[in-house]
């Protein structure tokens, strides 16, 4: 009988952890644990010591700091494939799984699923020849090295491409590689795992050219797969269900989606909400049941592209992203930085995301580009991101892949403010206090309309302190509303006393607070 060793890749929700690891280990299987470097290390203690005493469980040796787009994706399930082939001799298949997943199917089932057939599961399409990649870069992931991420480190990105593809800085692909691609979410047999590894210990010619493609995690294993196994033995699908937005997002499902999930001629799924905990709770079960029949109707991408087509608004299969959620999630901890002078505050998130592993995006719902990474076109009007600002704060928290992030806010959005305190989530305030001068004053006024270049100075000058006024009066109205988590920090304060507020707001150590107060020029105009 097959008997599974599951590649769990996971950096949150560590009660969750420990509970899918105990579910799965219950069936005979076996669970390799890979929890993300970058996490909460006390997370990681609360999952070792809770799961210490079972043998069906082992972690990887190494914890990678994930990032997406990374080769360290890929170096983490590399480290958890490690582990699990030595610790568990006695597992037929190894299957990769996210924290996000559940079964949708018993073990019963997927253990003769995968007695019927000697293959493996996995998405292998052609690279330049499929049409698996939509928008963005194609080609460009492949023949140019990438050493930054995308989305934490943007402009470095960028700029690193722009230069390769100046200077014609291309390089070829190992000759006798035909590069495929497809998702990261595969079933392998145990021989082809060995394989898998004894390739990558022969091969470091091609373990470097992977390391600094973009997104190799969806065309490492499946490049390498198809290299080493025959093709009649590949099944060029997955076993995990998941259906994407027409915004390229995963679709997350929800407790009224139990039994279309069921139907689906998959294994597991992914992504259950975290708060659907019904469903969660039914899956967990069902994982364990025994005798149970599934009539196979497949009709849940078929349904979610009918209704999104035709705009039904609801929590089964919505049809916008945006719907699906009213809340950023308690396990979620935004940091609003609030300062008229946009300048002074966009400094302060460019030495948060170089200083830190908090995503800091700048004036999203003010300027079009803000510092956001590529969402898929979502992101390109400004008035779309305020109308639906919840969803693309969510949509962002899983861009990142953090449970944190920092945006900035100008001080007269006070509803918008308002709004975000009053969210679930752990939300806190650092109010940038200014000095106006004149000058700064005469181009406020400029700026937003008040007084154009044929304004005679004499108009300009009356408006001088009503503006001043009102500009100072932001401040105030905010502090007035005695939000509990409100911090401030000021060009009039000293160094040390501000980098206190930073650590109260960003939750960091006092070094890294002090290094950010002491940013060069953070306060000049």
């Amino acid at each position: 009988m097959a008997r599974i060793a599951f590649i769990l890749l996971c950096h949150k929700d560590p009660k969750g952890v420990i509970a899918q690891a105990n579910r799965l280990a219950a069936s005979g299987d076996y669970v390799s644990i890979h929890f993300d470097g970058r996490a909460n290390p006390r997370d990681f203690d609360l999952i070792r010591q809770a799961l210490a005493d079972n043998p069906s469980v082992v972690f990887a040796a190494k914890r990678w700091r994930c990032g997406w787009g990374e080769w360290s994706l890929v170096g983490a399930t590399l480290e958890a494939v490690k582990a699990a082939v030595g610790a568990f001799p006695q597992a037929t298949h190894f299957y990769m799984l996210s924290g996000d997943c559940m079964p949708i199917k018993s073990a019963e089932y997927a253990h003769a699923f995968l007695d019927a057939e000697d293959c493996d599961y996995i998405e292998s399409f052609d690279f330049f020849e499929s049409d698996w990649i939509k928008t963005g870069f194609k080609e460009e992931r492949l023949i140019y090295r990438h050493w930054f991420n995308e989305r934490t480190q943007a402009k470095r990105f960028y700029a690193s491409y722009e230069i390769q593809k100046r200077f014609n800085l291309k390089r070829p692909i190992p000759a006798d590689i035909q590069v495929m691609i497809g998702s990261q979410w595969w079933c392998l047999r145990r021989r082809t795992v060995e394989k898998v590894l004894n390739f990558c210990a022969s091969r470091p010619d091609v373990m470097r050219f992977f390391a600094t493609t973009w997104i190799p995690d969806e065309t490492f294993f499946q490049t390498i797969v198809r290299h080493v196994v025959a093709r009649k033995e590949l099944r060029t699908r997955t076993l995990t269900y998941l259906v994407f937005t027409d915004y390229g997002m995963p679709v997350t499902f929800y407790n009224d989606q139990y039994d279309l999930l069921m139907g689906q001629n998959y294994l597991f799924a992914r992504k259950i909400s975290p708060e659907a905990l019904r469903l969660r709770e039914r899956l967990g079960a069902l994982w364990a049941a025994k005798g149970v029949h599934f009539p196979i109707s497949n009709e849940a991408t078929g349904l979610f592209k009918f209704l999104t087509g035709r705009g039904r608004v609801g929590r089964r299969f919505a049809p916008r992203f945006w719907e699906t959620e009213s809340s950023l999630g308690r396990e979620n901890s935004l940091r609003l930085v609030v300062a008229k002078k946009w300048h002074v505050a966009k400094r302060l998130t460019d030495a948060i995301r170089k200083s830190t592993e908090i995503p800091a995006v700048d004036y999203l719902f003010n300027e079009w580009r803000a510092n956001l990474p590529d969402l898929g076109g979502v992101e390109t009007t400004v008035a779309k991101r305020q109308r639906h600002r919840r969803a693309l704060l969510r949509l962002l928290f899983e861009q990142f892949e953090s449970n944190r992030l920092v945006i900035c806010l100008d001080p007269s959005a006070l509803h918008l403010i308002e709004d975000l305190m009053k969210d679930k989530a752990d939300t806190r305030i650092l109010l940038i206090d200014s000095e106006f001068d004149e000058g700064y004053i005469r181009g406020h006024i400029g700026r937003v309309g008040l007084a154009g270049p044929e304004t005679p100075s004499e108009v300009v000058d009356r408006l001088l302190p009503t503006v001043r006024a009102d500009l100072e009066h932001e401040s105030e109205r905010l502090r007035d509303m005695e939000f509990a988590q409100f911090y401030a920090i000021a060009p009039w304060r000293s160094t040390e006393e501000n980098a206190v507020q930073l650590a109260g707001f960003l939750d960091v150590l006092p070094d890294t607070a002090h290094k950010l107060a002491s940013t060069e020029y953070l306060f000049t105009d």
